[in-house]
C-alpha cells in the first residue's frame, strides 16, 4: 500500500487535458493541475480548466511563460509578473490556497526554482509552493515512463508525481499507469505529501531555503 498524489503541469491542451480528465473521472480519482497562463489566456485552455475544476480537480499556477526558473531570472519584476500574471487569468479558478508550482527545468529541485523576491513574494501574497518527490520524465520517455513512474511510488510511502497534460503521446499510457498503481494498492488522494510542500499559505516551511537562490548558484 502507499499513498499517491496525482498533478499535472503545462497544460492546458486541447487533444490532451480531454483524454486525462476522462480517465480520471472513470476512476473517481481527482488531482491538481498546474497550467500554464499563457495557455490559460487563450479562451479554449480556459475552458478546459475550468472544466477540470467543475469536476474537482484543483488549479494551480505554474508560471506563465514556463521558459526560464524563477530563481535564475535577474530582472525579479519579470519573475513576479510570472506569477501574478497567470494568476490574474486564473480569476474564479483560483484554488483557496493559491498553489503555486515553480519550474523546475526537467524537475530539479535546487535553488534555481526562485529568487529572494519571487518567495517573499509569495509569502507575503499568501501562496502555497507545491513541489513533488516523483518526476517519471513521461515528457522524455513518452512510452517507457511507466514503469518508472511505478517503481518511484514503490520506492516512498506517499508519492506526489508529476505529469504533463501535453501532446508527447505520453498520456495515452495514463489509463495504465492508474489501473497498475491500483493494483499495487495505491491510496489515491488529492492533498499534498507534507514534505512536498516549501511554503503553505504563505508560511515559510524549512525546504523553501534549500530552493531560494541568493547567489550560491550561477544565473546561467
Amino acid at each position: 500500500m502507499f499513498d499517491l498524489t496525482l498533478s499535472f503541469d503545462n497544460g492546458p491542451e486541447p487533444d490532451v487535458t480531454p483524454l486525462v480528465l476522462r480517465a480520471l473521472a472513470q476512476r473517481g480519482i481527482r488531482a491538481s493541475f498546474f497550467v500554464l497562463g499563457h495557455k490559460i489566456a487563450d479562451p479554449a485552455g480556459r475552458r478546459l480548466a475550468a472544466q477540470a475544476r467543475e469536476a474537482g480537480h484543483w488549479i494551480g499556477n505554474h508560471t506563465f511563460s514556463h521558459r526560464r526558473p524563477l530563481g535564475l531570472m535577474e530582472d525579479e519584476a519579470a519573475a513576479i509578473a510570472e506569477i501574478d500574471d497567470t494568476q490574474a487569468a486564473l480569476g474564479a479558478l483560483v484554488h483557496p490556497d493559491r498553489l503555486f508550482r515553480p519550474f523546475g527545468n526537467g524537475g530539479k529541485l535546487d535553488q534555481r526554482l526562485l529568487g529572494p523576491a519571487v518567495a517573499a513574494h509569495l509569502a507575503d501574497d499568501g501562496y502555497s509552493v507545491v513541489l513533488w518527490n516523483a518526476i517519471p520524465r513521461d515528457w522524455d520517455d513518452p512510452d517507457g515512463w511507466v514503469a518508472t513512474a511505478l517503481a518511484q511510488c514503490a520506492a516512498q510511502p506517499w508519492t506526489q508525481i508529476v505529469l504533463h497534460d501535453q501532446p508527447t503521446g505520453a498520456m495515452a499510457h495514463l489509463e495504465e499507469f492508474l489501473d497498475r498503481a491500483a493494483e499495487l494498492g495505491a491510496n489515491f488522494r488529492q492533498d499534498f505529501c507534507p514534505d512536498c510542500l516549501a511554503m503553505w499559505r504563505g508560511q515559510p516551511r524549512p525546504s523553501l531555503a534549500g530552493h531560494v537562490n541568493h547567489g550560491e548558484m550561477a544565473r546561467q
